[in-house]
């Protein structure tokens, strides 16, 4: 296997070269500015450079250390945030043309919490517009442009956290934060092949995040491997009084406990259309049942109508969060014209509709909460294909999709999106371990334990991005 460029190292390696001053926060900080200024915006994965809060913040955790004052393992690294979450003094746009002007006069939760962590900002990342809540036809519904995938430039990258997905896997940060509400940290973590952790509900603050679906958006990591997603996910996990729907649950990353033997559900899935995932997907298994743990089949209820009461709650929830956008003119600025019609329809939804899919969710959570009577953690493909073509429109694309995101989100779940090899492509395909609430201790821990017995997740793409 090629060395890695010191670019590719994980967040924690890089962590670890600054404690062991063999590279400085502001050298290292340089590196990634300049790719985020160069191949950064040849994927369309950046919003804004933050290139003097980054130098200031690298400065200091230099400082820092010389003083011998280490704030963890995250100290000195740099990274990349979904441009959703507020930086004081640096434009939000939410992905949008219509919100260009934005600018808070102070940071998010997640974000004050990294630089407490000794994190260093280095740029706001591209996303899909208002984060898909009116839903979306292509991968150019964004202001910036269709994010590409630096494992060819031809696939998207995944959405809505497309710039995370893309600038963990290029190289172009040390690790990005991302937010969920259904399927956008585990997309574009298994589209560029890196490691994407959504947290439980409620595990980490919204305060100054965009909102999409107030009872389902969750923010979390998106980088090389799970122990880094464990140690992002401590910086930022705890309570926040500002955030109503946060909860009082501290989180402890603990990287060297063994990971004990698990009973592992095997999802069902159609692989009628999806040979290679399922090739894949049986070496992922059986790397980890010869490390002691148990697979066997198992199945959620599939008379339940888990989308149905998802789609219902996110149309209208984003309808009433972006009200004041859909009621003026700038709703006609939006990049693409299926976000207009959705969320437009969102506001027809009647108070009884959704009250009457918040029932139904409550039973059927109540009901797929069943399953974790009979296995630990349940374990699939993330998605059944690669990377999907970033110049065709989404209903054009003859591709099995698959995916698991519609229980697990409704639900709360936290899940952790792994790479599991390539296709015959080259395009990076995903494994997805999934738990029950406030399990993403067995989550990562599994994710370690798998990562030490395979290698994907040290491949990266070629520095001259690839296009068929």
């Amino acid at each position: 296997m090629t060395e890695a460029p010191l670019y590719y190292q994980s967040a924690t390696e890089l962590g670890a070269l600054i404690r062991k001053k063999q590279i400085s926060s502001v050298e290292l900080t340089q590196i990634f500015l300049e790719r985020a200024k160069n191949e950064g915006r040849q994927l369309n994965a950046i919003s804004e450079v933050t290139e003097e809060l980054a130098l200031q913040q690298a400065k200091r955790a230099d400082e820092e250390l010389v003083s011998g004052a280490v704030c963890g393992p995250l100290h000195g690294v740099p990274y990349g945030a979904k441009d959703l979450l507020a930086v004081s003094g640096y434009p939000v746009r939410w992905g949008s043309p219509a919100h260009s002007e934005q600018v808070p006069d102070s940071d998010a939760a997640v974000i004050a919490r990294l630089r407490s962590a000794g994190a260093v900002l280095i740029c706001k990342l591209a996303m899909i517009e208002l984060a898909g809540g009116g839903s979306y036809s292509s991968a150019g519904a964004s202001a910036t442009g269709p994010c590409l995938n630096p494992w060819n430039t031809s696939r998207w990258a995944g959405g809505s956290s497309s710039g995370s997905g893309a600038a963990a896997a290029a190289g172009i940060t040390g690790f990005a934060l991302g937010t969920e509400t259904w399927g956008s940290i585990t997309v574009p973590a298994a589209f560029c092949g890196i490691t994407g952790l959504r947290p439980t509900f409620g595990r980490v603050s919204r305060t100054g995040a965009m909102a999409l679906c107030w009872s389902l958006d969750k923010i979390g990591p998106m980088a090389r491997t799970a122990e880094d997603c464990g140690h992002i996910l401590a910086a930022i996990a705890g309570p926040d009084p500002r955030d109503a729907g946060c909860a009082a649950r501290p989180f402890r990353f603990q990287p060297k406990k063994k990971c004990a033997p698990l009973r592992l559900g095997i999802l069902e899935h159609d692989y009628t259309h999806a040979p290679q995932a399922q090739t894949l997907f049986q070496n992922a298994l059986q790397a980890l049942q010869q490390a002691g743990h148990t697979a066997r089949p198992v199945k959620l209820p599939d008379d339940l109508p888990v989308n149905q009461a998802a789609s219902l709650i996110v149309m209208a929830e984003g309808s009433t969060a972006f009200e004041n956008l859909i009621r003026s003119e700038r709703l006609g600025l939006l990049a693409d014209r299926d976000q207009q019609a959705g969320l437009l329809a969102g506001l027809a939804i009647t108070a009884s509709d959704l009250m009457r899919a918040q029932r139904i969710r409550t039973i059927v959570v109540q009901e797929l909460n069943k399953i974790w009577d009979q296995c630990d953690l349940l374990i699939a493909p993330t998605l059944l294909t690669g990377a999907l073509s970033a110049e065709i429109p989404f209903r054009e694309q003859n591709n099995p999709w698959g995916g698991n995101g519609g229980p697990g989100n409704l639900a709360g779940w936290p899940s952790l999106s792994l790479p599991m090899g390539f296709d015959a492509e080259g395009l990076p395909m995903g494994l997805e371990l999934i738990g029950p609430a406030w399990s993403e201790h067995l989550l990562l821990s599994l994710g370690m334990q798998y990562q030490q017995r395979t290698s994907w997740h040290r491949m990266f793409p070629a520095n001259t991005f690839t296009r068929s």
